[in-house]
């Protein structure tokens, strides 16, 4: 087993484990962890399919180093609106989407 398909194994498994959390937890905090762990899997992915025939291709390496800082602004971002939602509502979980009206018959 090379080295580039075990990255891409273990970007597949954190791909996993990211995703699960995401869909799992209820709390906000770790949502954004999960999406976190997600993304992590997805530039190990790249790393790790991005050689052929033991030659590194620049490009998938490019694309991770820049979703690297697309990650950064996103989790601050999730971050500060996850503060936001806590000092306004008092909790860390999203609200539920409720109907404000009946569907009207036709």
């Amino acid at each position: 087993m090379s080295a580039a398909l075990l990255y891409a194994l273990a970007g597949a498994a954190l791909f996993a484990i990211g995703l699960a959390g995401l869909l799992l937890q209820p709390h906000l905090l770790r949502k954004i962890l999960a999406f976190n762990i997600l993304g992590s899997g997805a530039f190990l992915i790249l790393v790790g399919l991005g050689q052929r025939d033991g030659i590194i291709d620049p490009v998938p390496q490019a694309m991770v180093l820049t979703g690297i800082v697309v990650a950064i602004a996103a989790t601050a971002l999730a971050l500060a609106l996850a503060r936001q939602l806590l000092d306004l509502t008092g909790q860390m979980r999203l609200p539920e989407d409720r109907p404000d009206t009946e569907p009207a018959d036709d």
